[in-house]
């Protein structure tokens, strides 16, 4: 009798608008005393989330956690995950609490339903249940959150990343770096395999296409914050001095405005302090070296009066050189001999000569820059282009200090410096690694009237005998997982539905 009742209940949503609204209540309320009819039940409260009556439809939904029992649970994710594509925001948010109330319930079972939709799903559920996690996850509380639900996710996030475009590849870095089973060094280390494999570090390097250069840039841009005196950077840095180094000059990049080969030795600097042992090190050195030579030009040759014969100074590009001697300096370290025995007389003496005349170039625009920067304080430091000047101090000052380094005989790698565009991190807090976003740490006055790191800019100092160009000097901020492009990266996988990348 109950049962026919039940029935009568079920057979509701067939009704007009007052019986469905009675169903909406009904049918969840009773749903545990009828468990043979359970998919009628669920069923029959899908149709309602369905409606055509708004109100009818965020009544559904709202009770739909009342039907996540045993073994429905994992389809009631699959529904509500589906939900997701609405366009109403009162719904949406009912279909979020309603998907936060049942991830209380069973974490895993939850999860099932959401991946499966992001594995087979149309590309807007997909889309929005991947931001789903990445917004959510972080906000459940640790008896939610246990070691198994987390491998869980890192397992399925890896059939995930199988297939993914950029955008979404940056925002599964971002689920998975939040992990506490993988803030450890074992789990950083995993992470960075995980990047390795999707920046396809095995494949040629094609530099003249642009999607090739660009999942580059992005994978290795999530793998840097990972590095760290035990998480080593090795894999990449063998990988940009082998490869990208050579074809700096051929990179195409389908960002607009990027200076793409400032952007890839900046790259290359953050991680070359984080290098272990490298096997071809001393290939790998030259590569370096003679990458910076192109860009330490010699004195242009004296006429015999003492005129210069050329019309022209060298322009000095100090961005970039102050990346590739970096970087150089850093792996110098490892093979501190490099310039004395592996380089010949003749060319340790070209390299002094270039050295040279860059120092005094440098030491030119060192004293115009102080003189500029004079006597200012406060707000006067915060004009857009005393930004770029305490900046470019920045820039030359390093130079200078490894310039030094390298004019010692025999040459020395033992200053330390801050890469200008990094925040300068405390003494206390060099202790612990800056942790995921390096944007946490505050740096001392005078670095906090640098500019604000998503600017773009360019300098063009004072002409004259050393007239310098900074380059296209980008101030982006790269710490934690910022500046995701969001670009398919080339044809990848074959997704029924054609997904780029």
């Amino acid at each position: 009798q109950h049962k026919d009742a039940y029935q009568a209940i079920l057979d509701g949503v067939k009704g007009g608008a007052k019986e469905k609204r009675l169903a909406a209540q009904f049918i969840p309320k009773f749903f545990k005393h009828f468990p043979e009819l359970a998919d009628s039940a669920i069923n029959a409260q899908l149709d309602l989330c369905e409606d055509e009556d708004v109100s009818i439809r965020r009544q559904a939904i709202k009770e739909l956690p009342q039907f996540a029992t045993g073994d429905n649970l994992p389809r009631v994710a699959d529904i509500l995950t589906q939900l997701l594509q609405s366009d109403d925001s009162a719904e949406f948010n009912l279909v979020n609490n309603a998907l936060l109330s049942i991830f209380k319930m069973d974490a895993k079972g939850t999860l099932g339903g959401l991946f499966s939709q992001i594995l087979q799903g149309e590309d807007i559920v997909r889309e929005r249940a991947i931001k789903f996690l990445s917004t959510k996850l972080k906000t459940l509380p640790e008896e939610v959150m246990t070691k198994e639900v987390e491998e869980f996710i890192l397992t399925e996030s890896k059939k995930v990343l199988e297939d993914v475009t950029g955008e979404e590849f940056v925002l599964f870095m971002k689920i998975l770096s939040g992990l506490k089973s993988l803030q450890t060094v074992s789990g950083r280390q995993q992470l960075v395999e995980l990047v390795a494999e999707q920046a396809d570090l095995e494949q040629t390097f094609n530099p003249s296409d642009p999607d090739c250069v660009d999942r580059l840039l992005q994978c290795t841009r999530q793998a840097v914050p990972l590095f760290s005196k035990n998480v080593h950077s090795t894999k990449f840095v063998t990988y940009f001095c082998e490869h990208v180094l050579p074809n700096l000059g051929s990179l195409t990049t389908p960002v607009e405005g990027l200076d793409i080969q400032l952007e890839v030795l900046k790259l290359l600097a953050e991680m070359s302090s984080f290098c272990g042992d490298m096997e071809k090190l001393e290939s790998n050195l030259k590569k370096l070296f003679d990458k910076l030579l192109e860009y330490m030009p010699l004195p242009p040759e004296e006429a015999e009066n003492g005129e210069n014969a050329g019309n022209e100074e060298p322009k000095l590009q100090f961005s970039y050189v102050e990346c590739l001697l970096y970087s150089f300096h850093q792996l110098g370290r490892k093979l501190p001999d490099f310039l004395t025995a592996k380089l010949n007389a003749e060319k340790l003496k070209d390299f002094k000569i270039r050295l040279q005349y860059f120092a005094r170039g440098l030491q030119v625009y060192i004293r115009q820059l102080r003189l500029a920067l004079q006597g200012k304080t406060g707000e006067a430091l915060k004009t857009e282009e005393n930004k770029i000047k305490v900046v470019a101090l920045k820039i030359t000052n390093n130079i200078n200090v490894l310039i030094k380094d390298l004019f010692h005989i025999p040459p020395s790698y033992k200053s330390t410096v801050t890469l200008s565009w990094k925040p300068v991190q405390k003494a206390d807090a060099s202790q612990k690694r800056a942790s995921e976003d390096t944007t946490s740490s505050s740096p001392p006055k005078k670095a906090s009237a640098g500019p604000k790191r998503d600017a773009r800019q360019i300098y063009n100092p004072p002409s004259g005998k050393y007239s310098s160009n900074l380059g296209s000097f980008s101030y982006e901020q790269r710490g934690g997982f910022r500046g995701g492009r969001g670009r398919g990266w080339g044809g990848r996988g074959n997704r029924s539905r054609g997904r780029i990348y």
